[in-house]
């Protein structure tokens, strides 16, 4: 299958929450939470749940949500110590061609294939998946040890954009177009495109390509956006996340860790503070301009600066 080219995107920052102001008697210290994801331990969201399990210990005691810790605290998960990265340090980013028949899980009781058997083992830290993608999508999947930085790509309120090229039975009306960028209504509430356009001109095959961009990542959106309008996709394959295409050399089943460099301009990107350090990747994928081609149908004009 010839790689369908991608319409051009503006590309933007992720939104920034509103952050309040410091207290002037502010708690020393930073939350557990956050210092465990930091330490590659997983999300900050997945880090709640982990001290709400009871697991963590700090001095002894066992660890509430909230709680903050400083450099002179003993953390523990289950008896082990914790070792929490006071000092920035710069984190590695993985990106992988995820296959059809692969799972995003590190446990799946149908013992399927796992995405996570694909890349290499670390030591005091583990990969965490930003976003997922379906049993049948394939695409790009990015991994990173910063709990942080996944947290501000994969987080709903930043509306990062996630691009798919998506082949479908027939082509879309003008009418159909219109109804996918201003929105369908599903189970879990509307559901939009940001933007869509052809992306290949080919006019003999009964099946057409299509690319498009989305702001969330709810469970299989992108194919129950279709399926309300009666449409069926056929395929799907994630081209784009945030700043990170797909590089072309990157074929199913590999994997390609980003330099320090290109990890630096994506830390930049996501508005993030910059460790200096020893990068250790080689350089693969491009962080950078999402590329150009067909103009895309569009429910609004997309503003390049970042949003506040």
């Amino acid at each position: 299958m010839p790689r369908p080219s991608r319409p051009a995107s503006p590309l933007r920052h992720p939104a920034r929450a509103a952050q309040p102001e410091a207290p002037a008697n502010a708690v020393p210290g930073e939350k557990l939470h956050k210092m465990l994801a930091a330490a590659g331990l997983g999300s900050r969201r997945d880090m709640e749940e982990l001290i709400a399990s009871g697991r963590l210990t700090i001095n002894g005691k066992p660890a509430q949500v909230g709680d903050r810790v400083t450099s002179t605290d003993t953390v523990r998960l289950d008896g082990r110590p914790v070792r929490l990265p006071w000092k920035a340090q710069m984190p590695r980013v993985m990106i992988y061609h995820k296959q059809e028949g692969e799972i995003v899980s590190k446990d799946d009781p149908q013992g399927r294939p796992s995405v996570f058997n694909r890349l290499p083992r670390l030591k005091g830290a583990r990969w965490i998946s930003v976003g997922r993608l379906d049993f049948n999508t394939e695409g790009l999947m990015v991994f990173t040890t910063s709990g942080e930085l996944a947290n501000r790509l994969a987080h709903p309120r930043y509306e990062v954009e996630r691009e798919y090229a998506v082949r479908v039975l027939g082509e879309l009306t003008r009418e159909q177009m219109d109804a996918l960028v201003h929105g369908v209504e599903l189970e879990d509430g509307l559901a939009n495109v940001e933007t869509i356009a052809p992306a290949s001109a080919d006019t003999d095959s009964v099946n057409r390509w299509y690319h498009l961009v989305i702001r969330e990542g709810r469970n299989r959106e992108v194919r129950r956006i279709f399926e309300a309008l009666g449409l069926t996709v056929s395929r799907l394959i994630r081209v784009r996340f945030g700043p990170i295409p797909m590089p072309p050399k990157l074929k199913r089943g590999m994997q390609m860790e980003l330099s320090e460099a290109e990890v630096t301009k994506l830390l930049e990107w996501a508005e993030l503070k910059v460790p200096r350090g020893t990068g250790r990747a080689r350089s693969g994928g491009k962080v950078g301009d999402p590329g150009h081609g067909t103009k895309p149908y569009r429910r609004r004009m997309a503003d390049s600066k970042p949003e506040r």
